[in-house]
């Protein structure tokens, strides 16, 4: 803003599917090498607990969430948009990039989503994971 404040969109379909999955007892985290209030004030409103910014490991944040909760990395979905994402796209069971991702040509991942990151892209891997639990 003019006076200096830093602002960033949230997408409501994103925000929905957060609590989509919580009700389904699926745990979902927060991993960006952002550093910045907006996303922890973001994640504490969803009641997300696993957050973590200015996040530069993330394959390292991923097999620690994997043993603190005792599921294998094979049952892991995970969404990334850019290069810092690479390795943990790699390592999970499930991987996902945004319709804008600038890296479409440097891995293969299950699923690229039709909508772009911060316009719903969360929402449509959710509905992906939620429609393969029934």
């Amino acid at each position: 803003t003019a006076e200096g404040d830093w602002m960033k969109a949230f997408s409501t379909y994103d925000g929905m599917a957060v609590s989509m999955l919580h009700k389904k007892g699926i745990i979902v985290a927060i991993l960006t090498s952002e550093n910045t209030d907006i996303v922890i004030a973001r994640a504490e409103k969803l009641k997300i607990k696993e957050v973590y910014v200015d996040e530069h490991e993330k394959l390292k944040r991923l097999i620690y969430l994997s043993k603190k909760y005792e599921i294998s990395m094979d049952e892991i979905a995970y969404i990334g948009d850019d290069i810092n994402d690479l390795e943990a796209l790699k390592a999970v069971g499930f991987s996902a990039l945004s319709g804008n991702s600038p890296i479409q040509d440097q891995i293969t991942t299950d699923y690229i989503t039709k909508r772009h990151g911060g316009y719903g892209a969360f929402r449509e891997l959710a509905d992906i994971i939620i429609n393969a639990q029934k």
